[in-house]
């Protein structure tokens, strides 16, 4: 089985290796893939999006997994090219992946199919903001379309509601876009994937992320500074509120507007005192989310996504230990306003965890930061307490200039 992993990052690392370590012994492939990724997998060499869908076409491709989201919704999408090849894709088509590229698109569906969310108003400018959010504060902000994780802001008051509208209106950072101003939702958060296959579909082991830069959720929002993960991170009987209020509508949902969807969704829920409610969905597996995750799963991935592409749904090929692993993110000198690249890295042989490449270059001086959140450090136990102690003493072997770690993941919020 040959398999094309499209992405570049820890998450596409941890799926590469997860793919690879398959019992059917599939060959991997990765476009544009990194340094690191390329130990596990052949890099694909080809001249941007055409080139990829002829490279797969010409070397008989027999998989396409989407790992980074811009795929998806670029273009005419990934799946949909795919699909026009004759190549299984595990990853949602386009017009089904407006899930994640459009806040409003994501919002109108819940409210459609009486999902549990929290409210929220469309808006186009700046004043349209400040007339909405009415001097209500907190306020959930969020940019419309894909902004790698950072394009939402919880704001407190009225100065930090106008500093995230300057960014999105004035400076545009994220591009061109409306806002979302949402209502703000109280309550501890958790992450549930799911494996969809057409009206089918699988929940996968649950996780937590940490997307505030600083120790204690302080600091500007990232696109995540670590994770937890586990069966046990959820009770069976919150899981079936989860799937009979927010799963199984989404999927049936889905089917009834005629959005097709192969691959991983991830639903981002705030436990609320009133029940679980949908934050938001990505259309792919989360990071740093992933690198908990994947070292969890036990079965043959590789064999599960190529039969969920065709259309052949096989959760018995997949499970999940039932211990915990923890992720911690060392990030670059400046994240998440910018990132730093070319700082040695230093400790990574002393280090005795998985550790994920986010962020890096190979060279003569051995590896290098070549981006924000830089590496992922994850360890695995039998026990919370074993997984978490485990992962933060040896993400504290690796060093360099700059380096940005949060010293509570998996210790606040549990």
């Amino acid at each position: 089985m040959k398999i094309a992993v499209i992405g570049k990052g820890g998450r596409e690392q941890a799926l590469v290796e997860t793919l690879a370590a398959s019992p059917c012994q599939p060959e991997i492939y990765s476009f544009p893939g990194s340094d690191a990724i390329c130990r596990t997998a052949t890099r694909i060499e080809a001249d941007g999006f055409d080139g990829l869908m002829q490279w797969m076409v010409d070397n008989k491709v027999d998989l396409c997994v989407a790992g980074e989201e811009s795929y998806l919704v670029k273009e005419d999408g990934l799946a949909n090219r795919c699909a026009a090849l004759g190549i299984p894709c595990w990853g949602p088509r386009k017009e089904s992946a407006q899930l994640e590229a459009s806040k409003e698109f994501a919002k109108d569906f819940l409210l459609r199919h009486h999902i549990p969310t929290g409210m929220a108003t469309a808006v186009a400018s700046y004043d349209e903001a400040i007339a909405a959010i009415n001097g209500q504060y907190p306020t959930v902000l969020k940019f419309d379309g894909l902004a790698a994780g950072k394009g939402v802001a919880v704001c407190m008051d009225a100065a930090a509601a106008e500093e995230f509208l300057n960014e999105v209106f004035i400076q545009k950072r994220f591009g061109e876009g409306r806002l979302l101003v949402e209502e703000f939702l109280t309550g501890p958060e958790i992450s549930i994937f799911g494996a969809i296959c057409d009206d089918k579909y699988l929940i996968l082991c649950p996780a937590r992320d940490y997307k505030r830069l600083m120790d204690g959720d302080e600091g500007p929002n990232t696109g995540g500074m670590g994770a937890v993960a586990s069966r046990q991170l959820a009770s069976p009987e919150l899981i079936k509120t989860i799937e009979e209020t927010i799963v199984a509508p989404t999927v049936a949902g889905l089917q009834q507007d005629g959005l097709p969807y192969r691959g991983f969704l991830y639903f981002g829920l705030m436990l609320t005192p009133n029940g679980p409610k949908v934050i938001e969905y990505n259309c792919r597996f989360g990071d740093p989310e992933c690198e908990a995750v994947m070292p969890l799963l036990k079965g043959d991935l590789a064999t599960f996504c190529l039969n969920g592409a065709k259309g052949v749904f096989t959760p018995e090929l997949i499970s999940f230990d039932e211990g915990w692993s923890v992720c911690c993110i060392l990030a670059s000198k400046g994240y998440p306003a910018s990132s730093h690249s070319g700082d040695v890295i230093s400790g990574l042989d002393a280090c005795g965890a998985r550790v994920f490449h986010c962020g890096t270059k190979q060279t003569e001086a051995g590896w290098v930061t070549a981006g924000g959140r830089v590496l992922a450090i994850v360890a695995q136990g039998a026990t919370l307490d074993e997984a978490r102690t485990r992962a933060h003493a040896e993400a504290a072997k690796v060093d360099f200039d700059g380096s940005q770690r949060r010293s509570d993941i998996a210790y606040k919020n549990m």
